[in-house]
This record gives C-alpha cells, structure tokens and sequence, in this order.
C-alpha cells in the first residue's frame, strides 16, 4: 500500500499525516514504558496545537531483546478480538527501566534499548544494543502515521468515515545491504526487500504471491526480527515504496509490533517462541514414510491393501497410511462418515492392515466446512454451530463444495460437537488427522457466534483455532507427545500444532525449487516440522523429478508421498522400471537412510523444539549468520546444525551448494572440501548434495530393522562417524521419546569418550 507518488508527491487517492515531533515523554509509574505525545505537525506556539491530529506511540520492555511499540490514534475505538495467545509457557522476568540521557530518554529491556532524541521539534527514535550507539533499526523523519482514504477534502469528513478506511502505519529503517525473511510460507523470492507482501491467508498454491500460511513475523539479517501482533489483514511495502524503509501498516486506530533483538538471528527465534509459542514435538513414529491415496483417484480396500502389501514386498516399510478426500461421499464433505460403498468395514480394514505390519498408523483427511448435501449440514446449521451472515441466515456459496458451511468454533458448543466426531473417527483407529483447509474464511456480512470478534480479524486467526482443536483432541486421545496433525493452513502460534505441510505445488523443478523456499520462510517462524508433497501435487511427475524429490522430502523432517489425481507408489511412477536406480529403489534407499539418520535427526528435533528453530530445511544464515552470501542461499538448507543439503533441479544431475567458510566432509566419499565457495558436481539418484560440518559426531542406527522409525535406535547397533573434531565436540543421545541417554564427546586424545550409553555393536569411524 502506496502513500507516496514517489518521495516527494502524496499519493491522491489518500490524505496522509505524520507524527512530525516528540512534544511529550511519559513514563508508565512502572518505569517499563512512556508514552510519547506526537502531533502531526511541529509546534512553535499554542495556537499549532490546535486542530490537528497526535499520534501515540507506547514503548514498553517486555522481557530481554524485546521492546513493543504501539502507535494509536483515536484510543476510544474498541479493542474487539480475537488476539494472538502471548506467552503461553509463561512470562519472563525483565530488567526493564526508563531513564533520561543526554540524548533524549530511553527505555531498555536487558539487552535491548530505545532512545528518544531530546532534540526539539524532531521524530527520531532509535533501537540499539543496551550500552552501544550501534542503532539496529530507527523510526526517524515522517515514518509513523495516519492516512485517510479516499482523500479528504474537508477535516469534517472525519466525523463519519464509513465511507472510507484508516489506517495507521510505521517505516523502520532498513541498512545498506540489510536482506528481510520469513513472514510465513511464502514461495516467491525469499529475500523481500522490494516486495509488498499481504499477511492474509488465501488458498493459492505454491506459484504465486498469495500464501496459506501468513506469519506476521520477519526476519532481518542485522540480528533481530519483528513481530506485528494482529491477525489482522497487515500490508507491507519492504524497500518497495521507499527504497530505504519498510512500511508496515494495518487498518484501524491501532497497529502494535515487538522488536525482538538476538543478536544472533537463532536467540532472535528463540525470543519470537517465547512471545507466541514452542513447536510442538512430534512423535518418532511421524518421521517415516506416509503414503497417500492421493486426491482425486479411485481407491477402496483392495486398492489400499495392493499398494501397503507391495510397498512391504519392496521392503519400503509404510509408517502412516493416509486416506485422502474420498473416504467420505461425494459432496458429504466433510461430515466423517465413510463412503460405505468403498469402505464398508472401516475399523476392520484399519485393524487388519495394522495387524498384518503393514502399516503402524492411520491418518484421514479433514476440514472445517461442511457441504449442504449431507444431512450433518441441517444438523449443525440447526444447532447454531455454523458461520451465520449478519441477518440470521448461514453463510454459504459453492466453491469447493456445494452449499459449503463453515463451522464456528467461536462457538463452545460447536467445538464439543466436532471434537465428538474426531473421537469417533479415533474409534475406528485413526491416529492421525490431515487438517485441509482453513484458509476461506469470509469477512464481509458474517457474524460469528462470539461476538466480540471482528470478522477481519477472524480470517487468519481461525487457522489457529481449528488446528488447536483438533491438536488437543488428538492429545487427549493418544498423549501429549502422540498428537501430530498434517496441516496446510497457519498463523502466528500454530507452531504449537504440528506438522505442516507446503500445500499445493507442480511436479516440476520449479515448484520444488518453490517449496524449499516455503520450507525455509516458515521456518523462521519457529515451525520446528515442515514438508511437502513428495513428487509434487499437481500432475505427474517424471520418474528423474519424483526421485529427486525423494530425495528432498526425506531429508525434511517429514516425509509424504501424495498426489493430486494420480497415484505416488513408485512403480506406477517409472512403470514398474527395473533399470538401476529405478523409483522404487530410490524410494527405498531414502526410507532407509532417513531411518539410519533418525539418532541425529531426533535428537536435532528435541534441540529445535526447544529453542523454537526448524529442525530441517533450516535457513543456513542461522548457523552462519556473518556470512553475507548465506543470506541469499534459498536453493539449500541445513538439516539441523550439522548437516548441509540441497536438491537436484536438473535433469542430467547437476548439483549446486553453497558451503560457508571452514572444513566440510562430502557425505558419500568423506571428501574434505574448503567452504567459502560454490561445489558443482553430478549425483546420482541415490545421493544428493550433501555435506557434513566440521566437528561433527554423527551417530547413525540402523538402515533396517524392528519398530518402524520409532525403533529403539540407540540398542540396535550402528555407526559414529567422527569428521575433523577436537576436544569437546560432541553429540547429545536420545531415545525415541526425546530423553537423553548420554553425550558423546571427543577427549584430548581425540577419541570418543561416552560410548557406553550406547547398546549393540557400534563401531567408530573418523573422517578428517
């Protein structure tokens, strides 16, 4: 959103104005906050205080490295909901004061500050380290305010503004050579300076500017992030409207974010979780391989029990079968009652197969609408427990089902209801719940059963609510470590929730080149579990692009396999190809390599989970966060801390991968290779980019064996590979549920002291 005709003109179609001066500093008696008087032009006299607008601006310390600030128009709008869960583990203590200096006044947060210029008649606040001049980011000259549009011809006009909208906005400045990430699952360019991103949640696959899963929380390269607290529709210009600003602004009287000061951007992520939450901690067993039905294809008993049955003849063991759309009826959708015509015996079927090991765990698809042809429609809309329009009627249309209801879990009763018709579905032995959907959420002409809720503040939030409920169902059922969704739709502290998958993408190079950019922006919101669908979604994919794929989406922290209409089994793939390295070869390769991976990857989750980071497809600036040319490397990732990787976007496979300075070891040879430098080679499809860091001990388990990927991984026997360590290198263990077991640390001798903890053969192998 545009106010300017370039730096000098205002846009016409807006009447703008700024805070032009600081004319009074208050503190709070509290001595954690002042509030700053800010008239929208400079004050010479009295008679300039008359008949203009002031701006509020509020800066408050809320814990170390985090300083909000609220800037305010008319305060008497109400405050209508619903709001972002703020500190859900709890509030941290602050060392918070307020205190004059010569510069003006200023407020610290422990390691954080902000300072007031003292000087007349200007705008100026600055945010630095506490005890530096080093400024991170500033508000300076003209960059918070208000605006009106369409424009004003009169100040009169003001007394009703029905016909026209208010805003409030503010430009941080941004640094020579300073990049922005994050603010979601975004698949564009993922540095966004010179973008205008929308945080609004929209159902727009994986090619375009529209995102399912808007986060209002960016990323800076210079060491801190900000959070714009508001599930509100947020506009902002990044470099794009002025080059050296960016401008965030949201309708209303009100726009209120936190600046959250690292400076490492791994503290940064680690604060932002404190603010609005940890991931949550998925079960060991959700690492393995899901298979799909897929979407739109015919399947039934005997098609599911062909695929699970081949899978295992190919010793591809299936750790989550999921049944997509059409276990319901056509237009039933979604009232969770199984098609009876392809599953007559649904529980029997699901205790077979598990009978048999072919599969560990079941997981449906769901969403929260509901189409009119099903008679749960008249049942839910009867009770009340549907979105309504402002005059009573129940909001409907047609896209995507027919007659399409949304369910309101503003609702309590409709959340005890469709909380019910989870738990019948766990009946039946369903262990996990795909939450499609989420994203078309109406704003115009509805009134939700709570009605201190603005709808527009509604659009993104119901993603949180949905995902929550049927997280916490799924908690109560299996345990609070058990629970794991598939979900498309986010906001900020759905992290909480996971996992995430990157919703609809092309099986082409592109689109997978697309997902790891999603992966890598979500990321920097604390979502410690993310995917997408293997092969892509849309089309079928060629046999070289689907084991490529593979060999992406097994080195993500969750593994699918789906497809749209056709079916992602791999020999259907390549036809059944016998050639070397055919797909269903491929595939299991990477079954097995993620398994023998799962000591390191589990104990990196626990680690992430923790500290609020993504435990894979991780943004390498977060290890290397001096390294300029890291900030621009969206075409790779680390797999925890340790571990760098890439795929392959070309077809004769051609591999490309940035490694920052210092030692690397080639995974597959143990090849050292300097870093500070591009490496370009060939792989085959049983490899892929991938490089191990200095001082890494690596423990790697079993390719094969008993328990799934939930196996007992540090009795059964494996490898400990050591590359380039020193003194003090080290590898925490874990077991399956996440409790360490031991260290292991490399002495002053440089052997690897610790190894007791381990049980069954091990044996020690150095590289470098």
């Amino acid at each position: 959103m545009k106010f300017r005709d370039g730096m000098w003109l205002t846009n016409d179609a807006f009447s703008v104005q700024y805070a032009e001066e600081v004319y009074t500093v208050t503190p709070r008696d509290d001595n954690r906050a002042v509030t700053l008087l800010c008239p929208t032009r400079k004050i010479f006299s009295r008679g300039d205080t008359l008949n203009l607008a002031t701006v509020s601006v509020e800066l408050e310390a809320h814990f170390d490295g985090v300083i909000s600030c609220e800037v305010t128009h008319f305060d008497g709008a109400r405050r209508l909901g619903p709001d972002f869960e703020l500190f859900p583990h709890g509030k941290p203590d602050v060392d918070a004061r307020v205190s004059k200096v010569d510069q003006g006044s200023t407020i610290t947060a422990g390691g954080l500050s902000a300072t007031v210029s003292g000087d007349a008649h200007t705008f100026d606040v600055k945010f630095h380290p506490t005890g530096s001049s080093k400024t991170i980011t500033s508000l300076l000259n003209r960059s918070v305010g208000l605006a009106y549009t369409p424009a004003l011809t009169t100040p009169k006009q003001v007394e009703d503004i029905s016909d026209r909208k208010h805003f409030m906005f503010t430009q941080t400045d941004l640094a020579v050579g300073e990049t922005i990430h994050g603010l979601g699952e975004r698949f564009g360019a993922w540095n966004k300076v010179g973008q205008n991103v929308e945080v609004w949640n929209e159902d727009g696959g994986t090619s375009s500017e529209q995102a399912y899963k808007n986060v209002s929380f960016w990323l800076s390269s210079r060491g801190y992030g900000v959070f714009i607290d508001t599930p509100d529709k947020i506009d902002l210009e990044i470099g794009s409207e002025r080059c050296s600003r960016l401008q965030t602004t949201v309708e209303g009287q009100r726009l209120k974010w936190y600046l959250i000061y690292g400076p490492t951007p791994k503290e940064v992520l680690t604060k932002y979780s404190i603010l609005t939450g940890k991931p949550g901690k998925p079960p060991a067993w959700s690492y393995g391989l899901w298979l799909s039905t897929s979407f739109t294809t015919s399947y039934d008993e005997k098609t599911v029990r062909h695929f699970v049955e081949t899978m295992n003849e190919n010793r591809i063991p299936v750790e989550v079968f999921h049944f997509d759309c059409f276990w319901l009826r056509a237009f039933h959708w979604t009232d969770f009652v199984w098609d009876p015509e392809f599953f007559p015996d649904p529980q029997g079927q699901i205790q077979r197969m598990k009978d048999a090991n072919l599969v560990n765990h079941i997981s449906v698809w769901t969403n929260p609408y509901i189409g009119q042809a099903s008679p749960v429609f008249k049942y839910a809309a009867d009770k009340g427990y549907l979105l309504k329009k402002t005059n009573g009627d129940v909001w409907q249309w047609d896209l995507w089902q027919t007659g399409m209801g949304i369910v309101d879990f503003t609702n309590p009763e409709a959340c005890t209801w469709f909380t019910g018709c989870l738990e019948k579905l766990f009946d039946t032995g369903v262990d996990a719940i795909k939450t499609d959907f989420g994203e078309r959420i109406p704003t115009k002409n509805v009134q939700w059963h709570d009605r201190t809720v603005d709808p527009s503040r509604m659009h993104n939030w119901y993603a949180f609510v949905y995902n929550k409920l049927v997280y916490e169902a799924l908690q109560k059922r299996y345990g609070t470590h058990e629970a794991v969704l598939f979900a498309r739709t986010a906001c900020a502290g759905t992290q909480r929730f996971p996992l995430q998958w990157g919703g609809d993408c092309e099986s082409t190079p592109a689109a997978l080149a697309e997902s790891v950019r999603g992966g890598l922006s979500l990321g920097l919101a604390s979502f410690a579990s993310w995917t997408s669908d293997i092969g892509g979604f849309e089309g079928k994919p060629k046999p070289w692009i689907y084991k490529r794929w593979v060999a992406f989406g097994f080195l993500c922290s969750h593994s699918r396999l789906h497809g749209s209409s056709s079916y992602r089994v791999p020999w259907l793939v390549d036809d059944s190809s016998t050639e070397p390295e055919n797909c269903t070869e491929v595939l299991r390769h990477w079954v097995r390599f993620k398994r023998a991976l799962m000591p390191y990857l589990f104990a990196q989750a626990e680690e992430s989970i923790a500290n609020g980071w993504p435990t894979s497809v991780r943004a390498v600036p977060l290890e290397f966060p001096d390294d300029p040319t890291a900030w621009y490397c969206d075409r790779e990732f680390m797999v925890g801390s340790q571990l760098l990787a890439a795929p392959v976007f070309d077809e004769d496979g051609a591999g490309e991968v940035y490694l920052p300075p210092g030692r690397w070891f080639d995974f597959w040879t143990g090849d050292e290779v300097q870093g500070g430098r591009w490496v370009r080679q060939k792989y085959g499809f049983l490899q892929t980019p991938l490089f191990v860091r200095e001082g890494t001990v690596l423990v790697l388990g079993q390719e094969e064996g008993e328990g799934g990927f939930a196996y007992e991984w540090l009795t059964g026997g494996g490898t400990v590979k050591t590359y380039g360590v020193k003194e003090g290198d080290r590898a925490v263990l874990v077991d399956k549920t996440g409790e360490q077991k031991g260290v292991l640390e490399v002495g002053a001798d440089g052997e690897v002291k610790g190894l007791e903890a381990l049980k069954g053969e091990w044996t020690v192998e150095k590289v470098g």
